[in-house]
């Protein structure tokens, strides 16, 4: 179990890299008490079961290393990135290193689309695939405390050497199937910049609000806009600001005193003073003076009623159907909120474009046209011309 603790063998490493078709990529990270991951450890993995093209890269031993070469070997597009649920190890990479790994392969999006389930954990690709037990007793270690155990180790180089059979599996499988197109489209998103860049001003759409007046959503955006501002400035959670029901409780009663502060139920003891404490008192004045031409306007929601709920069963029969057919997650393919926008007449959704639309959205809306039925007979679902 080699360990990689200074820039020279980092940088040794990702020249045999460079020559190969692949690496499978993973990270081990702590975020409980921080705004932003802290980077623990990268696990490397070569194509080969030869142990010493698996390695780990330390950059809490390494203090003096510098993961130049790794990004280099990011950005290298002769050499394809794999990783399994790749969502947090690029936003680490991105936010670190300003890079975003290219060409990706994630496993867990093509599991989905090979018919491996709706989120296909990495155990489970393991146990149907390379056929290997899995030791998850380290899962919930502190992976920032040093020295490391040989059993952690095992565990975080196990994380990119199984994921060598488990690519080469899926990437065969879906180049068969003639659908590495889908799997491509999938992952525009985990490679768009824009996915890991969190803007204050944008963070109060992430909360659930009852209320749809826009004054009350003004104090709301304000709140978020500070609580987002002051965690990402401070390194610290979001919820050492403030947790969201004490937000909705504040643009509810709109304080305007230190005391009024004092009178809340949520709002924690730290938040009641200090510069938390006037944060939350400038912002509710914000949202509260807001100029009539700058209040928010609700999320875009269905009018109640406009779902024909019958409709909708059919759809979501119709989906079962086709992810059967297809061998696809249905949730990949569709969201029951994708269904019922179906059903309340929207046509921009998802569902309705991509390869979505050739495994399910185009007869989806031949059945809201009324241009086919749906029939049984005991052992699956077929459509019917009408």
């Amino acid at each position: 179990m080699r360990t990689l603790t200074t820039t020279d063998e980092l940088a040794e490493f990702c020249r045999r890299a460079a020559a190969q078709p692949y690496v499978t990529v993973d990270t081990e990270f702590l975020r409980e008490r921080t705004y932003y991951s802290k980077l623990c450890l990268i696990q490397l993995a070569l194509p080969g079961e030869d142990d010493a093209d698996a390695v780990l890269v330390d950059p809490i031993e390494g203090t003096e290393m510098s993961l130049d070469p790794l990004y280099a070997l990011m950005r290298d597009k002769s050499v394809v990135k794999v990783f399994h649920a790749a969502r947090q190890d690029l936003e680490i990479f991105f936010i670190e290193g300003g890079v975003i790994p290219d060409p990706l392969f994630d496993t867990q999006v093509a599991a989905m689309v090979c018919g491996f389930g709706e989120q296909a954990g990495y155990e489970t690709l393991v146990r149907r695939i390379v056929k290997a037990p899995l030791d998850k007793t380290s899962r919930f270690t502190d992976w920032s405390r040093r020295p490391l155990t040989d059993a952690q180790k095992s565990y975080a180089l196990a994380d990119v050497t199984h994921l060598r059979g488990i690519y080469e599996y899926l990437s065969e499988r879906l180049e068969r199937t003639g659908r590495k197109a889908w799997v491509e489209e999938e992952l525009k998103i985990l490679t768009d910049p824009e996915t890991y860049i969190s803007r204050p001003e944008e963070a109060w759409k992430r909360l659930k609000t009852r209320s749809n007046s826009s004054r009350f959503l003004a104090v709301v955006r304000e709140l978020a806009k500070f609580r987002e501002a002051h965690a990402q400035a401070e390194n610290i959670p979001r919820n050492r600001v403030l947790k969201d029901d004490a937000l909705l409780e504040l643009a509810s009663t709109r304080p305007r005193t230190p005391a009024d502060l004092g009178k809340s139920r949520l709002l924690l003891r730290e938040a009641r003073r200090g510069a938390i404490a006037e944060g939350i008192l400038a912002a509710v004045e914000a949202g509260v003076n807001c100029p009539a031409d700058d209040l928010p306007k609700p999320p875009r929601e269905r009018e109640r009623g406009a779902v024909d709920p019958g409709l909708a069963d059919l759809l979501r029969v119709l989906l079962k159907a086709k992810a059967e057919a297809a061998g696809v997650a249905q949730k990949l393919i569709a969201t029951s909120a994708d269904l019922d926008d179906i059903a309340s007449g929207q046509r921009d959704g998802p569902a309705l474009s991509g390869w979505r639309l050739e495994v399910f959205g185009r007869d989806a809306l031949r059945l809201c046209a009324g241009e086919v039925a749906l029939s049984s007979d005991g052992k699956g679902v077929t459509i019917v011309e009408l």
